[in-house]
Formats: C-alpha cells, sequence, structure tokens
C-alpha cells in the first residue's frame, strides 16, 4: 500500500496537496516527520535502532528510537506513537512523551530528495531489549547505548550514526538542559 504525506511549502505551511512517498523523494517536496528517542529513566542511556541493510538512505547506521513520515490527515504525535508500534512493537501514549521542539532537514541522496519538518519526542522508559519487536523491513538491531558513548559518536564525525544532524543536536541539547537540573 503506496503512503500519502501532506505536502508543505518551504516554510513549512499546509499547501492543501497530498503526495506519495515515491513523488515526495522524487520531485523533493517538503513533508512531515517524527523523531523518538527513548531514554533511560536516569537519562543515561539512549535506546537506539540500526536500519536495516535494504533502506535506501543510510542502511546499516544507527539512529534515533523510532521515527517517520506523517501519513496525510495525520498529527505528529500520532505518528511518533504509530512509528515506535510499528518499528519496535512498543506502546507510547501522547502522556508519554515530551515534545522538545522541530527542525527542517534536506538530504540529497542519488535520486533521493529528502526534505522534511521533524518534529522531536522524548520518551523516558526502561525497556528489556528482549521485549522488543522489530519490524524487520526497517530495523536489524536496537541496543541501549550510554549517553557518554553517543556523545563521543557524534563528536567523531557520528560514527556509526546517520547524518541526521539537527535530531541529534536536539537530544545532545536536552541533555545538556536535564544534566544542569
Amino acid at each position: 500500500m503506496e503512503e500519502y504525506f501532506d505536502v508543505l511549502d518551504e516554510r513549512g505551511n499546509y499547501t492543501g496537496r497530498t503526495a506519495s512517498r515515491k513523488e515526495c523523494h522524487k520531485e523533493g517536496l517538503w513533508h512531515r516527520a517524527t523523531v523518538v528517542f527513548i531514554l533511560s529513566s536516569d537519562n543515561k542511556r539512549v535506546l537506539l535502532q540500526q536500519r536495516s541493510a535494504n533502506k535506501k538512505l543510510w542502511p546499516n547506521l544507527w539512529d534515533m528510537s523510532a521515527g517517520g513520515h506523517l501519513l496525510a490527515g495525520e498529527f505528529s504525535y500520532e505518528s511518533a506513537i504509530r512509528e515506535t508500534r510499528e518499528e519496535l512493537g512498543i506502546d507510547i501514549t501522547l502522556a508519554d512523551m515530551e515534545a522538545i521542539g522541530a527542525t527542517s532537514s534536506e538530504t540529497f541522496e542519488g535520486p533521493i530528495i529528502n526534505r522534511h519538518y521533524n518534529e522531536h519526542y522524548i520518551v523516558h522508559k526502561d525497556i528489556d531489549i528482549a521485549d522488543i519487536k522489530m519490524q524487520e523491513e526497517e530495523v536489524q538491531a536496537v541496543e541501549w547505548v550510554d549517553v557518554e558513548d553517543l556523545i563521543q559518536k557524534i563528536q567523531n564525525d557520528y560514527d556509526g550514526l546517520t547524518k541526521k544532524i539537527g535530531c541529534w543536536n536536539f537530544l545532545m541539547k536536552y541533555l545538556e538542559i536535564k544534566k544542569d537540573r
């Protein structure tokens, strides 16, 4: 089944148009996405997923806990809940989620022009890796990573991580603020 997204203008406003994933990525149409970072309750670990080897963008690299495109007519929190359930088999609710901001991003990879307005969420949940049910076509592994190790990877030119710079920066800013409190 083909997915359809709401098309936005370059300022993030709805255009009233929808387009398929293929159209959005071929024509470079702006659309929305969500980013979910699951943190341990003590903020010392982040749950990361390793993208499937079959992904068109960033295969085999480590990524946020969950996330993806908003379907046409969907709110960002609905997408965050859906994507977390689909990719990891983890149920979260709106009450579990803390919105931490938004970014825009553009990725040009071969024939793919991916233009997103990303909305970022933090979820605190201590999850046993054995309870995670990975969506095989999306995720090949999951791992709890110590925040200090993740910071080192980011400082080392995103070693083994996706180059979703805005997403990682939002997480680092969140952790920095929480550490000082």
